[in-house]
């Protein structure tokens, strides 16, 4: 079907694929990059949870470790009063 103006329509079709096709270019770009980001933020998570578990485990044997020191202490205590 051609416009008013005959040919003008076919070229108003061209230029409209070309920008369909710049505009579905520039998508997938994107769509690339944050592909992208979100693989990096998987792994960043991933590290940020073994972070986090090695900083629970070193509290709690830091924690023992005061214990026993504390408990280790009393123990002097005791024995230098008897």
């Amino acid at each position: 079907m051609s416009g008013p103006n005959g040919d003008l329509h076919v070229l108003a079709d061209a230029g409209d694929e070309e920008e369909y096709t710049a505009v579905n270019s520039m998508l997938d770009q994107i769509n690339s990059w944050l592909d992208h980001l979100e693989e990096k933020n998987d792994h960043l998570h991933a590290q940020l949870k073994e972070l986090l578990e090695s900083n629970r485990q070193a509290r709690l044997e830091f924690q023992q470790q005061v214990t026993k020191a504390q408990a280790t202490a009393v123990a002097a205590i005791g024995t230098e009063t008897i």
